[in-house]
């Protein structure tokens, strides 16, 4: 899908809605909510990477991992459909929200997948999937996190300096809001074997 490189402002974004996407009450694959509130312990993460399909199954089959979803985040309008997504005029990322037990998985580990299964040096594409919705992001919910992951971004550059690659152009900020996705788009590779799922790694190790 191509798409417009160029961020859009607030003022340019569409409008949006209050209606808030309905999704079902449970996980396609491990029947966990797929909603807060979770139980106590879990905490969550979110992290753009591209087409939310492929990103949601790496972060679901990770041991520790609670629950995912598929949503938007990092944009301007409330409550968007897939479709002005796809627009490029609201500003969102195809972003996975990861709920996991850091008793068993930690941040880091996250963080590790989410720099493996991606190029982060792609600016507003992934592969042939072109546009702002495509960006690289790190949503952050904790200044710990934040703090975690503009850390594990310089680390990742010295690998990819190494293997001569180009610079880092992953956004890392606070999230501000995380809007779910359509029904159709929850844990989709598991409702569709064979779906569209590409491989966007650098093939750089963290």
């Amino acid at each position: 899908m191509f798409g417009r490189s160029k961020m859009i402002t607030a003022e340019e974004a569409l409008a949006g809605r209050e209606e808030v996407m309905q999704v079902p009450a449970t996980h396609f694959v491990n029947g966990n909510p797929l909603q807060p509130p979770f139980p106590v312990g879990i905490e969550t993460a979110v992290f753009a990477m591209g087409c939310f399909w492929g990103a949601e199954k790496a972060f679901w089959e990770t041991p520790g991992v609670y629950s995912t979803a598929a949503g938007y985040a990092g944009g301007h309008t409330p409550n968007p459909t897939y479709e002005e997504v796809c627009s490029t005029m609201t500003g969102h990322t195809e972003a996975v929200l990861v709920a996991y037990d850091p008793s068993q998985v930690g941040y880091e580990m996250l963080l590790t997948i989410f720099w493996e299964q991606h190029d982060p040096t792609q600016g507003m594409k992934q592969g042939n999937d072109r546009g702002t919705q495509y960006r690289s992001a790190i949503y952050t919910v904790t200044d710990e996190q934040l703090d975690i992951a503009k850390r594990s971004r310089d680390h990742f550059q010295q690998r990819l300096t190494e293997a001569r690659m180009g610079a880092i152009t992953t956004e890392i900020h606070p999230l501000d809001q995380f809007y779910y996705a359509e029904d159709y788009h929850q844990q989709y590779l598991a409702k569709t074997p064979g779906g569209y799922c590409p491989d966007h790694s650098c093939g750089v190790e963290y």
